[in-house]
């Protein structure tokens, strides 16, 4: 950084959607040559930032300048002509496409004037480009479906240097790479910042973090809130500005005396998810599990209803062993699924409240070969009082309800299956605080009757206004298992970002 110029600079920016502020004057720089940090926990304002910056949002106020001259970025197409280029987490690269057709998508060498492609020139041109920017040998015939997920990345990455950047954005890279793939990920970064690219790098893992940054901003509910140089840097400084206040008082919880062990799940594996997870559960009891984005722990909840490919392992639900092949083997087995997607897998909108209750139980509605609409009517008012559903009437149509609402109906169709073990991913995201409380009260409830419950979520106050223990996945392993009660946002933090075996030896 010779230049004390920065390369980039965002002044107060700020957004809303529909009135919820998500950035709120947010200032930071990147000077030419340096990997600039951007961490935040989830909610922080990360992705909207970087949309803001790739010409996805549009910012409501605020500046943005390229070497002291403003920006305009009102579409992507006018963000990469600026100079600027995202690299997003989601791989965009169209499998069927080989490794020569992703990187020249758009700009393949044509003979002139005519649209025939001059196909040996992409591909050595292809070869080219792979070896100048990562010493990389990559057959430029080879399918990106054929490729590991860390060539895909190199490739996706060799696409937007193509262009000439001066501005790269790297959002959470290394979320689904392996160790030694990250390492060589890092020799791309670090030769891309001494071609003079400013480079953002926003990531979870303060590990990262430490390794590669000069600089690093934390953001925390939409504000920038703290900025460290690389000398100041450590994972308790860092998860400090992240959480901030966070000893919220918690709702009073009844204390819970768990039963007998009712599930037992031994060295589960789930190819690119998660590997070997062993724990156990027991009636009565309530787990959470959290973890940063591609930890596993939502793909280690849908892996017990049977909604991953390729699991291998042990689960012993009661005396029945066997990872469940299906959601219908789920289900058989008394196993009752919460999904995140409500409006995509957990409801049908067009259908009344009664029918998305009762989809669940149809079978013990029976009488005499019909469904007996008493009994419907009668258990859907009983689920209605227990959850405190507010609707026009069974009747309604289910996308008349808000999506608190909604979600009180996602639990409500599996109350009445008499399922032993509930899976829960993300039970609370987007509802109100009235909904969240009769949600968390039906949850108790079902664990005072003996159920186990486990919850995937990133909300680290739910878990511990929930839980009785919190399993932390971190990188697809389980690193660590936390007494709710007796831990904080920043034990939580630390272990889930590939730092608490340190800040432990530390204190």
């Amino acid at each position: 950084m010779a230049n004390n110029a920065p390369l980039l600079q965002l002044h107060a920016i700020s957004k809303a959607f529909d009135g919820v502020p998500a950035l709120q004057s947010v200032s930071l720089s990147v000077h030419a040559g340096e990997v600039h940090g951007l961490i935040g926990h989830n909610g922080a304002g990360k992705s909207t930032l970087i949309k803001v910056l790739g010409g996805i949002h549009a910012a409501d106020r605020g500046s943005i300048e390229l070497d002291g001259q403003p920006l305009t970025l009102a579409t992507p197409t006018q963000a990469q002509r600026q100079g600027i280029a995202i690299v997003h987490q989601e791989r965009l690269l169209p499998g069927s496409l080989t490794v020569a057709e992703a990187l020249w998508l758009g700009n393949e060498p044509r003979l002139a004037g005519t649209p025939f492609i001059l196909r040996r020139r992409m591909r050595q041109q292809a070869e080219q480009q792979l070896q100048l920017h990562f010493g990389l040998q990559l057959d430029p015939d080879a399918l990106i479906a054929t490729l590991s997920v860390a060539e895909q990345q190199l490739v996706q990455i060799c696409r937007v240097l193509q262009n000439a950047p001066r501005v790269v954005v790297l959002d959470e890279p290394t979320a689904a790479l392996a160790r030694h793939e990250v390492h060589a990920l890092f020799r791309v970064i670090e030769r891309m910042r001494q071609q003079g690219i400013a480079l953002l790098y926003v990531s979870h893992y303060l590990d990262e973090i430490q390794e590669l940054c000069q600089r690093v901003t934390v953001l925390r509910d939409g504000k920038d809130v703290a900025q460290f140089n690389a000398d100041q840097l450590s994972p308790a400084a860092l998860i400090a500005a992240m959480v901030g206040d966070a000893r919220h008082e918690l709702a009073p919880r009844q204390s819970r005396r768990a039963g007998a062990q009712v599930l037992q799940v031994t060295a589960l594996s789930a190819p690119g998810s998660f590997h070997s997870v062993s724990f156990t559960g027991r009636q009565g009891e309530i787990i959470g599990i959290t973890g940063l984005l591609g930890s596993g722990g939502k793909a280690l909840i849908r892996a017990l209803f049977g909604l991953e490919n390729g699991v291998s392992g042990k689960v012993t639900l009661g005396e029945v062993i066997g990872v469940p092949a299906s959601p219908h083997a789920a289900v058989k087995r008394g196993i009752a699924f919460v999904p995140e997607d409500r409006r995509a897998n957990g409801v049908a909108l067009d259908l009344s409240l009664r029918d998305n209750v009762t989809l669940t139980t149809v079978q013990r509605l029976l009488r005499w070969g019909g469904v007996s609409r008493q009994a419907e009517s009668e258990l859907v008012a009983k689920n209605i009082q227990q959850l405190d559903i507010r609707t026009p009437g069974q009747l309604a149509a289910l996308r008349q309800l808000s999506g608190g609402n909604q979600q009180k109906v996602v639990l409500a169709k599996w109350l009445n299956t008499g399922a032993r073990l509930y899976l829960l991913d993300e039970p609370t995201v987007g509802v109100d605080i009235a909904a969240k409380a009769a949600i968390y009260h039906t949850l108790q409830q079902l664990a005072d009757d003996g159920a186990l419950i486990l919850v995937f979520s990133t909300d680290l106050l739910e878990l511990q206004t929930l839980a009785d223990r919190i399993m932390v996945l971190a990188r697809g392993e389980h690193v660590a298992t936390l007494e709710a009660q007796h831990t904080s946002h920043q034990e939580i933090l630390s272990w889930a970002s590939g730092t608490g075996a340190l800040t432990e030896r530390a204190s």
